[in-house]
């Protein structure tokens, strides 16, 4: 039997093979970096909302095609809905989804690089500056951004890289991916429709030959389906307020001064390593605060880069102007129409939220503004002098050192550790609680939720009562006589009631009530208000007590031999008076006429929070 050898040569390695490795270690560095920071990250604020409301619906069209304050989501709906079906507050699997979508997002835009500009080293500038901005970190820490912005940071390059593929050979089957990345990216982002716009821009700019009418078409029919829906559904989803949205334009000058605070607080000095300094919010998360000699500095930087593109590269100005309607039209309107005037110009001007998909955006515009595309005929308007060739190796040098500087200072927050301390302490407080447990639905601290933006999903029973491992009662209100109430302290530990107020001591023995009141005159006078009563009695028979404070009554059960019943009421006064409804004798113990606090003199489970 005859048999033959054949030898194939290895195939030698090419600069496009150096570029690409580079790239992807490049992309992986920065996944390592970064998970430090995202792994303390924790659920924070409208995260515990929207998972509470993804348990309480299924996943029908109502609850995916919700508005949410302007934002039609129903992608990062579907993800909390499953979140609160795999572990509720899976901070592990939320961090594994974070990283995912961060290094699919680095892949996405090193694709589109590849496409526009070949494999030259100089894509390793543009995708380099979206590895390293702060634009992005802290956004990375809110859960619900991540989400939103991150699937929209990888659908705007995969959409445009299949456009600028379907320009160059004329291939339907690649305007129809556009079309799916900008379907999918819509799923996920109010800003997707500006996907299509951006292409537009490419387009005239760059492909002016392959303009071809089928595509447009469908990037339109894509546009009108979804602003039929959004608006459909963004004049008729209830809010938390439960109300409908009713959009308005913001006072010209707050709207003004939030434009200009978002350019020169929060892009201008990110895209250049900044804001070097941070003003938290609550113990995870800040806003920019850039220092103000730094951001007219920034400006003074910015303007002579755009000069410099502008003066030697083509169209590098078309590049700057889609960048600054794409800040204008994305960033700025969908803001201001919806929240600044709650917010107001100076902090709305400094959360990096509102520009953190932008990254994507100014590193394709870094690209166009420099670095011929790919068959280019005469990319430059002159050729660049000698000195100016590697004149950008400071700044860059400058802007990684910023930008390590500005994402270490925000690693220095507590980050999630505080939150999940008070729901790891209240899982384990619940879960010794037992069942049938009576624990007042009071509000979490606000530096879990906070109680005047998210309403009733900023009470214990939505945040707390999910991962409760036995049937609770909840209780708004304390009336009756309920046995051993629970309330949770500030630090997620459960503690006996405590009514904090007044306090009418027993005398020797009871005193006796009937069918005619009997006054109580209190230590102190208690303003108008909601108070809590809790009457201590020793009763021959149950009865019930009609308890009244200045205007306010509440009549409430009350249980034979010794007990406690509580009595909310609304009122104010200097008396507190108690008859039996039904003239059965009743004789009264110790009153207190306060609001419900934790005791401080009970001891607490467990004794200390959680802080694994």
């Amino acid at each position: 039997m005859a048999t033959s050898e054949v030898t194939v040569a290895a195939r030698p390695w090419a600069r496009s093979d150096a570029v690409l490795a580079t790239a992807i270690t490049m992309i992986a560095v920065q996944l390592v970096w970064k998970f430090g920071l995202v792994q303390r990250t924790y659920f924070r604020q409208d995260d515990f909302t929207f998972i509470a409301r993804g348990l309480e619906h299924g996943l029908t069209w109502d609850y995916l095609m919700r508005v949410d304050y302007g934002h039609l989501v129903p992608g990062p709906f579907a993800i909390q809905w499953m979140m609160g079906r795999l572990g509720v507050y899976n901070d592990m699997l939320a961090h594994t989804i974070t990283i995912s979508l961060l290094g699919a997002a680095g892949l996405a835009l090193l694709r589109l690089l590849w496409v526009l500009f070949g494999a030259r080293p100089a894509i390793l500038v543009p995708l380099g500056f979206y590895l390293l901005t702060p634009l992005t970190i802290s956004s990375l820490s809110w859960w619900a951004v991540v989400i939103e912005t991150l699937p929209f940071q990888i659908a705007l390059p995969m959409a445009l890289s299949s456009h600028i593929l379907y320009n160059r050979t004329a291939r339907f089957r690649h305007a129809v991916a556009a079309a799916a990345w900008v379907v999918l990216a819509m799923l996920f982002f109010v800003k997707a429709p500006f996907i299509p716009v951006l292409a537009f821009v490419l387009t005239l700019g760059w492909f002016p030959r392959a303009a071809r009418k089928p595509v447009w078409l469908l990037y339109l029919a894509v546009i009108a389906v979804y602003a039929v829906i959004f608006f459909r559904q963004l004049f008729t989803s209830v809010q938390l307020t439960n109300d409908t949205v009713r959009p308005g334009l913001p006072d010209p000058a707050i709207a003004a001064g939030f434009a200009w605070n978002l350019l020169t607080d929060s892009l201008v000095p990110a895209a250049l390593g900044g804001p070097w300094q941070w003003r938290p919010i609550g113990d995870d998360y800040a806003i920019a605060a850039t220092p103000p000699v730094m951001a007219w500095v920034s400006l003074a930087v910015v303007a002579a880069v755009v000069t410099v593109s502008v003066l030697y590269r083509r169209r590098a100005w078309l590049a700057w102007a889609a960048l600054l309607a794409y800040f204008v039209l994305a960033d700025v309107v969908p803001v201001m129409i919806g929240r600044i005037e709650e917010l107001g110009p100076d902090l709305g001007g400094s959360e990096l939220r509102y520009v953190s998909p932008t990254a994507t955006v100014l590193a394709i515009v870094l690209g166009l503004a420099f670095i011929p595309l790919r068959g280019e005929e005469r990319p430059w308007r002159r050729p660049a002098a000698p000195r100016l060739r590697y004149a950008w190796v400071p700044l860059g040098v400058a802007f990684a050192a910023g930008s390590v500087w500005s994402v270490t200072a925000y690693a220095r927050l507590p980050l999630g550790e505080h939150v999940k301390s008070y729901v790891e302490t209240g899982r384990l407080a619940l879960k010794r609680a037992g069942a049938n447990a009576v624990i007042l639905d009071t509000h979490v601290p606000a530096k879990v939720v906070y109680p005047i933006f998210f309403y009733d999903y900023a009470r214990v029973s939505k945040v707390l009562g999910p991962i409760a491992p036995y049937p609770v009662t909840w209780a708004r209100q304390l009336t009756g006589p309920v046995r051993n109430p629970l309330v949770f302290d500030p630090q997620g530990r459960l503690r006996p009631v405590d009514i904090v107020g007044v306090t009418i001591p027993q005398s020797a023995g009871c005193v006796p009530v009937a069918g005619r009141e009997v006054v109580f005159r209190l230590p102190a006078t208690l303003p108008e208000g909601e108070w809590t009563a809790q009457v201590g009695y020793l009763n021959p028979t149950p009865t019930s007590l009609a308890v009244r404070l200045g205007g306010g009554q509440a009549v409430v059960p009350a249980g034979k031999d010794f007990g406690w019943t509580f009595a909310p009421v609304k009122g104010g006064g200097a008396e507190l008076t108690i008859r039996t409804v039904d003239g059965r004798p009743a004789c009264i113990g110790q009153i207190k006429v306060g609001v419900p606090r934790p005791a401080k003199s009970g001891t607490p489970s467990p004794l200390q929070p959680v802080t694994r």
